[in-house]
C-alpha cells in the first residue's frame, strides 16, 4: 500500500512537517514523487518510519538515526529486537518508580511502614539503569561481572541519609575540579583535594579502593569519548586534567 505525506503522517501521529524533515536530512526518502509532485511511500518507507520513531522514543538522536538507518549493513531483526531490550530496560524503570509510588501511598495512608531505604529505590535504579546503558560493556570488560555488580549493590543498598551525601559529593567534586582547573597545576594543593574528592565518591559504590583502579578508572575518562564529554562539557580539557591529578594523586606518573 502506498501513502501520501498527509496519509502516512496521519498513520504514524507525526506532521507532515517533520516529514519533510526527516527527507530533507536524508533519513526518510519518499519511494517517488507523484506526476503532481506529492511524496509517496510505500511499505519499506513506512517501516523504516517505524524504527525512526522507535530510536527517537529511546532518545536517540537524530544525526545518529541517520547513521543507523543508512548503513548499508542495517539489519532490521537485530535492530527491533535491540529496540524491545531497550524497551524492556524502560519499562522497568517506570514499573520500579511506579512500585515506589504505590508504596509510598500506601504508607501515608497508614497500610503498610516503608523505610526511608525503599523511599528512593526507583530513583537509584533509574541512575543504574541509565549509567549501565551508557558504560556497562566497557566497565564490565575493564573491572568484571562480579565487580560492577557488586558496585551496583552497594549503591541500591545506601540509606536515604548516605545517598544525600552521595550527591553532594558529586557536586562538590565538579566544584572543587572547576577551581583547580583554573590553576593549570594537576600537582596543587586545589587539584590534590579533587582527586581525593573523587576517591571518596567512588568509595560510596566501589566495594573496594586500589590506586591502580583509580587510575585506571582516570585513564577511561580520557580514553572514552563519552566519560571525556561529561566532564569537558564543563571546560575543554578538564578530563585529561582530572586524569593527571589523579595519577599524580595515586603515584601513577612522574608528573
Amino acid at each position: 500500500m502506498e501513502y501520501t505525506i498527509k496519509k502516512l503522517a496521519q498513520l504514524a501521529g507525526v506532521s507532515t512537517r517533520t516529514l519533510r524533515y526527516y527527507d530533507e536530512i536524508g533519513i526518510l526518502k519518499p519511494a517517488r514523487i507523484n506526476s503532481s509532485g506529492y511524496r509517496i511511500y510505500g511499505r519499506k518507507e513506512v517501516d523504516r518510519l517505524q524504527h525512526i520513531l522507535f530510536y527517537r522514543e529511546l532518545g536517540v538522536e537524530l544525526d545518529k538515526i541517520g547513521e543507523f538507518v543508512n548503513n548499508p549493513a542495517y539489519d532490521c531483526i537485530s535492530a527491533l529486537q535491540n529496540h524491545r531490550e531497550k524497551l524492556l530496560e524502560k519499562k522497568k524503570q517506570l514499573e520500579q518508580l511506579i512500585n515506589t509510588i504505590d508504596k509510598t501511598i500506601a504508607a501515608n495512608e497508614g497500610r503498610i511502614k516503608m523505610t526511608d531505604r525503599e523511599k528512593f529505590e526507583g530513583f537509584k535504579q533509574k541512575i543504574l539503569d541509565e549509567n549501565d546503558k551508557k558504560y556497562g560493556e566497557e566497565i564490565r570488560e575493564k573491572y568484571g561481572e562480579d565487580t560492577v555488580n557488586q558496585s551496583y549493590d552497594k549503591l541500591m543498598g545506601m540509606s536515604e541519609e548516605r545517598y544525600k551525601e552521595f550527591e553532594k559529593l558529586t557536586e562538590l567534586v565538579l566544584d572543587t575540579l572547576k577551581q583547580a582547573y583554573k590553576t593549570e597545576n594537576p600537582a596543587g594543593e586545589l587539584a590534590q583535594k579533587a582527586a581525593d574528592l573523587h576517591r571518596q565518591w567512588l568509595s560510596f559504590s566501589w566495594p573496594s579502593y586500589s590506586g591502580e583502579a583509580h587510575a585506571g578508572l582516570a585513564q577511561m575518562y580520557v580514553d572514552d569519548e563519552r566519560f571525556r564529554a561529561y566532564y569537558d562539557k564543563e571546560q575543554p580539557g578538564m578530563a585529561e586534567f582530572l586524569r593527571d591529578a589523579i595519577l599524580i594523586y595515586t603515584g601513577k606518573t612522574d608528573k
